[in-house]
């Protein structure tokens, strides 16, 4: 099934790009095209299905985004919806919408994303405007074609973005009804960080003889990015983060827990000396959800304390320091948490935090990236309690308990016994 691709492009000039898409693409500063932008955009323009293997940071968004708006349709002869672009979080459809935003800043396109959280009746409003593009999560755009606000009889393009991620989270029934209402002549782009099985299996069924295109790195771990690991006592994790924040001090980071309750408890404790912290996890209102990622988007936030919903599919470039304050459950999970940095090339750094009995869970992340995490240390402090020999030799040093004291011992601590 895959083909190879020729030998990409090296210029947006070399690509058969309109002026308009050149002019936009100036006004973002996107000044050559990224591996993946290279070779998806020519052959998503020749209208051949694709399988692109690349993990977020690689300017994947903009490799499908590009196409979609060079071969829109006027919409006199395509008044509902020509491309649907689906993605797993509420996070990812703001994000990509915004992508369709700015390479559309020399054009008039309406883009619409569709996720819940937010109130359905405004999505309906935007939607009778008329919404060339639209971006959602599986669960909200099947409601929105049951209730006929969401028309895709004019669909000629439908992206699967973070395809493995939507598997991961039981999308793939909702996608499967999703394709199957859209024209069988469309086209189809999977985007995906892995290419197990079931996307596979799922690319024979719904794809027309698509192309594979892999630009995944040799290893997992981004070349980019730093790892360190610390030894750490639970009860020290705490007082250990902010001794690496103040040597660090990081142009912004994401700090990692594991629970939602986790998240809400580390903020409190560091809002207290720290008022640029702030965080996002499952339970937050859409509403604060997308504020926190705006400001944090923008610069102004620079410690955002999180759970999961943001390991995948958030790409924000300026994100120097990962921090897994608690190790995550599964390896995968470690590798797109620090897929959070390194972004689009730059140099980043993740430190993880290791608790005694947590030895297993750190060589299975070292078995899963292919290298071992180097070890750091903070000068003068401690992360665990004194040793075993140190507590023996501060007893050694300790005067003899007073002869009284001996004569209420019971027998059965007599000497030699």
């Amino acid at each position: 099934m895959p083909k190879k691709a020729e030998a990409p492009p090296e210029r947006f000039e070399d690509m058969d790009l309109s002026k308009q898409m050149l002019k936009a693409l100036l006004q973002a500063n996107y000044e050559t095209p990224t591996p993946v932008q290279a070779g998806v955009i020519p052959a998503a323009l020749d209208g051949i299905d694709v399988i692109g293997q690349a993990r977020t940071g690689t300017g994947k968004t903009a490799s499908f985004v590009i196409p979609i708006l060079e071969d829109l349709l006027p919409k006199r002869e395509a008044p509902d919806t020509q491309a649907l672009i689906l993605v797993p979080t509420r996070e990812l459809a703001v994000q990509v919408r915004d992508e369709v935003v700015k390479l559309s800043a020399t054009r008039r396109v309406n883009c619409v994303a569709l996720y819940g959280g937010k109130p359905i009746r405004g999505q309906i409003e935007k939607l009778k405007e008329g919404a060339q593009v639209v971006v959602g999560t599986p669960g909200r755009v099947l409601d929105h074609i049951a209730r006929g606000t969401l028309k895709l009889g004019d669909v000629w393009c439908v992206v699967l973005d973070e395809a493995d991620r939507m598997l991961d989270i039981g999308f793939r029934p909702d996608i499967e009804r999703i394709l199957r209402k859209c024209p069988e002549d469309r086209q189809t782009l999977l985007l995906s960080a892995t290419v197990p099985p079931p996307i596979l299996r799922l690319a024979q069924r719904y794809m027309h003889e698509p192309i594979s295109l892999d630009f995944s790195v040799g290893d997992i771990a981004v070349e980019t990015i730093e790892q360190f690991y610390f030894t750490v006592d639970h009860d020290r994790k705490f007082d250990l983060l902010v001794r690496l924040l103040e040597r660090e001090n990081p142009r912004q980071a994401i700090i990692f827990c594991r629970t939602k309750r986790g998240v809400d408890r580390l903020v409190r404790r560091l809002s207290k000396n720290n008022k640029n912290v702030d965080c996002i996890h499952g339970d937050l209102a859409q509403g604060a959800r997308d504020r926190v990622m705006r400001t944090f988007r923008d610069e102004k936030l620079q410690i955002l304390v999180a759970t999961d919903v943001v390991g995948r599919g958030i790409d924000v470039s300026t994100v120097s320091h990962i921090i897994n304050f608690d190790l995550p459950a599964f390896c995968d999970d470690y590798v797109h948490r620090v897929g959070r940095t390194g972004r689009m090339g730059r140099e980043g750094v993740a430190y993880s935090f290791v608790c005694s009995d947590e030895g297993p869970q750190l060589t299975r992340i070292e078995e899963r990236i292919n290298m071992l995490l180097k070890r750091d240390e903070i000068e003068g402090f401690k992360g665990s309690a004194p040793i075993i020999e140190e507590a023996a030799e501060a007893t050694e040093k300790a005067p003899p308990p007073p002869a009284s004291a001996l004569k209420r011992r019971p027998k059965r601590y007599k000497r030699g016994l």
